[in-house]
């Protein structure tokens, strides 16, 4: 690719970014451009994949055929002499994954991500296609639940590692932690909206002893009220995705100085989503949990102020 054509897709990844990953967008802020633009191209295929199942409107077995040619765009891509990747329709809203899937390989490509992670991460979203071998739409346990968050979020994590020149057992552990917490808020904030859409991400083995049955579920959501009883499962699960956040917390030394300041802020940035949960009395069939954006910039601010510190150190 020409230098305006790659620079280029590296722009229409930080536009997605900055559109639909608010709280990522803001803690890239703190890394150098270069990583910056790592971060954007990872998490820009990651979301237009990810609009493919849940925001293009396309019927199961369509859904199916794009990612099926997303990975086989993918597989081109990471095939030395290959060319450029075949064009991918994600939505009326995305338009192509082409120039994205562009960035994707120069990154992948310059810091020697491994290719499994992208397998990892596509089998997770064919999870959530109906009507197709891989589909589930319940989880009985949480180590089901970890099989599909692994490909979901974990793995987004684990790309960004070499990215950020990190790669040991530990900052592993910590990547995959807070992809976990990060996934499980995402669960907890959009309840409401998954099971609109058939699908209860919750383990049942973690709601069912506080008393919730898919009745229960199905009546908080019909009503935009939460039940005493799914409250109490709520606040429980709050307390087990605080934990994955703790884990991930303690790994946060095993990254550079500017690598820790951007997951530091997107771990706060984040998990400040449960407070809002607990603050709103977890009303999150009622309404979205949004973090104010007062509230934001009061934690990014003096990470911000740290890193460009650092720079000039």
């Amino acid at each position: 690719m020409s230098s305006a054509s790659l620079a280029a897709a590296y722009r229409r990844c930080r536009d997605v970014t900055r559109e639909h990953g608010r709280s990522y967008y803001l803690a890239t802020k703190v890394l150098p451009p270069a990583e910056r633009s790592a971060v954007y191209a990872l998490y820009a295929f990651a979301r237009v994949v990810d609009d493919i199942v849940d925001e293009s409107g396309y019927p199961p077995q369509h859904q199916a055929h794009c990612l099926d040619a997303v990975e086989a765009s993918l597989r081109t891509a990471f095939t030395p002499g290959a060319g450029s990747p075949i064009a991918v329709p994600v939505s009326a809203s995305t338009g192509v994954a082409a120039e994205i899937v562009d960035a994707l390989r120069d990154t992948v490509n310059r810091y020697g991500i491994p290719h499994e992670y992208f397998w990892a991460f596509l089998a997770s979203m064919r999870m959530d296609v109906p009507e197709t071998p891989a589909h589930r739409s319940r989880y009985a346990t949480m180590a089901e639940l970890h099989t599909y968050m692994y490909g979901s979020a974990a793995v987004i994590g684990l790309q960004l590692l070499p990215v950020f020149g990190s790669n040991t057992a530990e900052a592993r552990e910590g990547a995959t932690a807070l992809g976990y917490a990060f996934q499980l808020t995402n669960f907890l904030r959009d309840i409401a909206d998954d099971y609109r859409r058939g699908r209860v991400y919750v383990p049942l083995s973690e709601i069912e002893p506080f008393g919730v049955t898919e009745e229960v579920l199905a009546r908080c959501v019909q009503e935009r009220r939460t039940d005493p009883r799914m409250r109490a499962a709520i606040a429980h699960l709050i307390a087990v995705t605080r934990s994955y956040y703790r884990t991930a917390e303690a790994a946060l030394p095993a990254l550079p100085p500017s690598a820790r300041l951007c997951v530091d802020t997107a771990l706060r940035l984040y998990g400040s989503i449960l407070d809002q949960i607990e603050h709103a009395d977890y009303a999150v069939f009622a309404e979205r949990a949004v973090v104010p954006n007062r509230r934001r910039l009061r934690i990014a601010a003096p990470r911000l102020a740290r890193a460009m510190t650092l720079r000039r150190q």
